[in-house]
């Protein structure tokens, strides 16, 4: 079971942009083998900062126009969101302690 909650296009200006916390969106894919390989790390983060920033997950194939207004061209793509607007983004795969430090500025 992953800790990273599940967004959709639907529910995307709820869940993230009107969000009190920061953000994180893990666009990701099922075919996407990068993307399954960071799995784990972005489940971690979650567990560790879950308090602090809410870490969610895209599946790009079954919401197409979300990625494509915040120009997502190639997966796994993670942005984080602060006050409804982007302040950090990386594209492919990284560490853990990357993925942390993607985050920690803005928490």
């Amino acid at each position: 079971m992953s800790n990273a909650a599940e967004v959709a296009d639907a529910t995307f200006q709820d869940e993230v942009l009107a969000s009190e916390k920061p953000v994180l969106v893990d666009f990701w894919a099922p075919w996407c083998g990068p993307c399954r390989a960071m799995a784990p790390a972005v489940d971690k983060l979650a567990e560790e900062m879950g308090d602090r920033v809410k870490v969610v997950k895209l599946n790009t194939e079954d919401n197409p126009n979300t990625p494509a207004s915040y120009g997502v061209m190639a997966i796994p793509t993670f942005v984080v969101f602060k006050g409804g607007q982007e302040v950090g983004r990386h594209t492919g795969g990284m560490s853990y302690d990357q993925l942390k430090a993607l985050v920690e500025p803005h928490v």
